[in-house]
C-alpha cells in the first residue's frame, strides 16, 4: 500500500494555511513549549523557515527546521511536532551536564559528596526532535505515538538531512507558575521572572540565558532544596513524552537543560526504534513501511511526506 486511505488521521509537513490552526493550538498548551509559542509572528516564520527547508537541495544537515502536523480524518490540525536538523550551526547549544565531585578532610574525618553543574556544549552537530503537541481531544486512540514517530520516519525518509545524534529537551519541573530551578540560578542574572523569560525563550530562544549565565561550575548543594530537586525531573506533562521516547531508545545521560533543568535524553540516529524498523517498499515514491504488525507507511518526501498507520 502507498495511497493514503480517505478519512485517515495523517502527518504532513507544516503549509502555510496552517497558520491559525497552529496559532489555536498555542493557546492550550499553557506556555513552557518553545516549538509553540502564542505569537503569531513567530509561528508564521516557523512556518516559513519549514517551507524554505522542505524546498531546498540537502546533502548535509545545516541549520533547518522542519514543523509537521497531524491532520485528523476529518481534515483538522490537531498536533504538532519538530525537529531541527543540526544543533550549534550559528550559536553554540548549551547544556548542563550533571557530574559528581567528592571532597575528603582527615583532619575533620568528613567527607562530602555533591552534584555540579558544568556548561557544555556536548551537542553542537546533534539533530534535536520535540515540539511535540496534540489537542486534547485527540489524545487517545495512538495518535500520540503516530505523531512522535513520525519525526523517526521522516529522519529515515531523509536520512541525509540529520546528523549521528538525536536529542530531545524536556520541559522542566514548574511549580505554582514558576521554575524553581530558573529562579535559583538563572533568574537572578536576567532580572525577570519565569513567565517574562519563557516567553522570551520561545520567541527569540534562549541564547539570552547563555549570554547572562556565569561560566563556572554551579555545586547544586548551593541551590535552594526545590531547585536541587527540579534538576532532572520533567514537568508532569512532559512525562507520557518522555515515555514515548525512552521506547524509541533514548536515554538520560546526565544532561539537562539551562533554562529550567528539564532532561536532556539522547540516542544515536540509526539505533532510534523506528529508523531502524523501517524498510523500503516498492512504489512510483519513495515509501518506508516499519517492520512491525500494525505498521506505519511513510509517503513522499520533502512538501510531499506523509505518514500514516497502515490499517488493521
Amino acid at each position: 500500500m502507498s495511497a493514503l486511505p480517505a478519512g485517515r488521521p495523517f502527518v504532513r509537513p507544516v503549509r502555510e494555511d496552517d497558520l491559525d490552526s497552529l496559532l489555536d493550538l498555542a493557546g492550550l498548551t499553557g506556555g513552557g513549549m518553545t516549538n509553540l509559542p502564542p505569537d503569531r509572528a513567530t509561528l508564521a516564520e516557523k512556518i516559513a523557515r519549514s517551507e524554505t527547508a522542505l524546498g531546498a537541495e540537502i546533502t548535509a544537515p545545516q541549520d533547518e527546521f522542519y514543523l509537521l502536523v497531524l491532520e485528523s480524518g476529518q481534515g483538522q490540525v490537531v498536533g504538532t511536532a519538530s525537529l531541527f536538523s543540526r544543533l550549534g550551526a550559528k550559536w553554540p547549544f548549551y547544556s548542563y551536564k550533571v557530574s559528581r565531585v567528592t571532597h575528603v578532610s582527615r583532619d575533620l574525618e568528613r567527607t562530602f559528596s555533591t552534584r555540579i553543574l558544568h556548561l557544555v556544549n556536548d551537542f553542537d552537530g546533534a539533530s534535536e526532535v520535540g515540539g511535540l503537541f496534540l489537542h486534547p481531544a485527540a489524545r487517545s486512540g495512538g495518535l500520540g505515538a503516530l505523531l512522535a514517530r513520525s519525526r523517526y520516519m521522516f529522519i529515515a525518509q531523509h536520512r541525509q538531512r540529520f546528523g549521528e545524534v538525536v536529542i530531545a529537551d524536556l520541559r522542566g519541573w514548574v511549580e505554582n507558575g514558576t521554575s524553581p530551578f530558573w529562579d535559583a540560578v538563572a533568574g537572578p542574572f536576567f532580572g525577570s521572572g519565569f513567565l517574562e523569560a519563557d516567553l522570551h525563550n520561545a520567541v527569540h530562544g534562549n541564547q539570552f540565558i547563555a549570554d547572562l549565565m556565569p561560566r563556572y561550575p554551579i555545586y547544586t548543594s548551593m541551590l535552594p532544596e526545590a531547585a536541587r530537586t527540579a534538576i532532572g525531573r520533567p514537568h508532569e506533562s512532559s512525562v507520557p513524552a518522555l515515555r514515548l521516547l525512552q521506547a524509541e531508545g533514548f536515554a538520560h545521560e546526565g544532561y539537562c537543560d539551562i533554562f529550567d533543568a528539564g532532561p536532556t535524553v539522547q540516542v544515536r540516529t540509526d539505533r532510534i526504534r523506528t529508523v531502524s524498523l523501517c524498510r523500503p517498499v516498492a512504489a512510483a515514491l519513495p515509501t518506508l513501511r516499519t517492520d512491525e504488525p500494525q505498521a506505519l507507511l511513510a509517503h513522499g518526501q520533502g512538501a510531499g511526506f506523509r505518514v500514516w498507520q497502515e490499517a488493521d
